[in-house]
C-alpha cells in the first residue's frame, strides 16, 4: 500500500525546500499531505492543509496570530493547531508518518507535532538545531528521528539537498517498514539499566512470559523513561515494574540525564498497577562531557563509559529523593507496592564497590519506612534472586485478586 507522509513547515519562507522533500517522497513511491504553518506569507501553491485551518484548529485565527505582534506567540498558536491536526490525521488513518522542517522556530512547532503522535508512527525532524542542547529532553518524542539541516538556512543547494533527500527517504522507508506495537498479549513495562548495573530483568523476564505477559524493558537514561511514561499514559501496560529510578534523582539535582517532570506519574494517572523499587537511585548520572560540580566531587564515583559517569547522593539527598518518590506515587489512581532491597540498590552498591555507602543506604531504608505505606522489605541485594521473587510474589497476588489481567 502507498504510504502517506505529512510534510509540515512554513511554506511561505521554506517553499522550495518543502516542495523538494515532497517531490522526493513522491519520486520514491510515497504520497504526501502538506501542512502550511506559516503566518505572514503564502505558499507558491495551495497546501492540503492551509495555515487558516491550522489556526482554526487552535481555536484562533491567522489574524489573531498577526495581531499578537509577537512571533513566539503567533507560532505557539500554530503549534497548538498543527499538533491537534497531526493527531487527528493519524487517528483517522490518513497519514503513516510525518516530517517537519525548520530553524529554531519551526523546530519548536514540529516537536509538538511529533509528541502528538503515538509510539511507532515514524516522525522525522529536519532542523538547523538538531541534536542541540537548546532542545530539552522532555520536548522529544520517544522515537523521534532528527537530521541536521546542514547548509539550509536560506535556499536550496547541493549541501542541504543531501540532508533533505536522506530525510525524505528515511521517513518513507520507516513508514513502509514500521511494525506497530501489537496488543495480542498484556504487556508488562519494566524500567532497568544495562546489565552491568542491574540484572533483575534476567530473572524476571522468563517467569513473566510464562504467566502470559509480553515484557518490554526500558533503559533508565532519560529517553527510555520518557518512552515508558508515554506508553503508560496511553494505558498500554497491564502493570509496570518501575524498578530503576535514577531519572527521578537526576531531575531532583538538575542533571540533564532525566526524563522530565512527569517521571513516575504516567502509570498512576491512568490507574495501572505499579511495583516500584529504588534501583540505582543512589547515584547521580552526568553526561560524560560534563564537569562534576564541586559539591559532589568528594562523593563515591563511577565512570561507566565516555558517555555516562556517576557520583553518589548523600544520605540527606537520598531521604529527599524518597520523599519525592512517595509524593509522586501518592497521586496514583491505581495500586502501588514498594519493594525495598536492604543490601544494595545497584551492582556497585556492594561491599568493596565504588558506590558502596552503608550510611546512605541506611538513610534511604529509614525514609522508605517512614513515607511508604505498602512495602515489602527484602534482606537481599536488588540483583539477587530473592528480590525478583519478592516482585513476582506481589504481582501474583494482584493476578489472583484480578487486579492484573493475564489476557487481553
Amino acid at each position: 500500500m502507498t504510504k502517506t507522509i505529512l510534510v509540515i513547515g512554513t511554506y511561505d519562507t521554506k517553499d522550495d525546500e518543502l516542495h523538494y522533500i515532497c517531490d522526493r517522497i513522491r519520486a520514491l513511491g510515497g504520497a504526501v499531505l502538506s501542512m502550511d504553518v506559516s503566518v505572514l506569507g503564502d505558499p507558491s501553491q495551495p497546501t492540503d492543509i492551509s495555515k487558516h485551518q491550522v489556526a482554526d484548529a487552535a481555536g484562533s485565527s491567522i489574524q489573531d496570530a498577526i495581531d499578537a505582534g509577537d512571533e513566539n506567540h503567533a507560532m505557539q498558536i500554530m503549534a497548538r493547531g498543527a499538533a491537534r491536526l497531526t493527531a487527528e490525521l493519524q487517528a483517522a488513518g490518513r497519514i503513516d508518518g510525518m516530517i517537519g522542517l525548520g530553524g529554531s522556530m519551526g523546530t519548536d512547532l514540529v516537536l509538538d507535532c511529533c509528541q502528538a503522535l503515538p509510539l511507532g508512527v515514524p516522525k522525522y525532524v529536519v532542523s538547523t538545531i538538531s541534536f542541540s542542547p537548546l532542545i530539552p529532553p522532555d520536548r522529544l518524542a520517544p522515537d523521534v528521528q532528527m537530521i541536521l539541516w546542514a547548509g539550509g538556512l536560506y535556499g536550496l543547494n547541493s549541501v542541504c539537498k543531501s540532508s533533505l533527500s536522506q530525510a525524505a527517504g528515511a521517513v518513507l522507508g520507516a513508514a513502509q517498514a514500521a511494525e506497530p506495537p501489537r496488543r495480542d498479549k498484556p504487556v508488562i513495562g519494566m524500567m532497568s539499566l544495562g546489565s552491568s548495573c542491574l540484572t533483575y530483568m534476567k530473572l524476571l523476564k522468563e517467569p513473566l512470559e510464562e504467566r502470559g505477559f509480553e515484557v518490554a524493558v526500558f533503559h533508565a537514561t532519560g529517553m527510555g523513561g520518557m518512552a515508558f511514561e508515554a506508553l503508560a499514559r496511553q494505558g498500554y501496560f497491564a502493570a509496570v515494574l518501575d524498578l530503576a529510578l535514577p531519572e527521578v534523582g537526576n531531575l531532583m539535582v538538575g542533571s540533564v540525564v532525566n526524563s522530565g517532570p512527569d517521571r513516575l506519574l504516567g502509570a498512576g494517572a491512568v490507574g495501572i498497577p505499579q511495583i516500584v523499587a529504588p534501583g540505582c537511585a543512589d547515584l547521580i548520572d552526568y553526561a560524560g562531557w560534563q564537569e562534576i560540580p564541586e559539591t559532589y566531587a568528594d562523593r563515591p564515583f563511577h565512570a561507566h563509559n565516555r558517555l555516562i559517569k556517576s557520583s553518589g547522593l548523600s544520605p540527606d539527598e537520598r531521604r529527599a529523593l524518597v520523599r519525592d518518590i512517595a509524593q509522586r506515587l501518592g497521586q496514583a489512581q491505581g495500586p502501588v507496592h514498594f519493594v525495598m532491597p536492604l543490601q544494595g540498590v545497584e551492582e556497585w552498591d556492594k561491599p568493596g564497590g565504588p558506590a558502596h555507602d552503608p550510611e546512605g543506604l541506611s538513610a534511604m531504608v529509614d525514609e522508605v519506612r517512614k513515607v511508604v505505606t505498602s512495602l515489602t522489605e527484602v534482606d537481599a541485594h536488588i540483583n539477587d534472586a530473592a528480590f525478583a521473587e519478592a516482585v513476582l510474589a506481589v504481582l501474583d497476588g494482584w493476578i489472583a485478586e484480578g487486579v492484573v489481567k493475564t489476557a487481553v
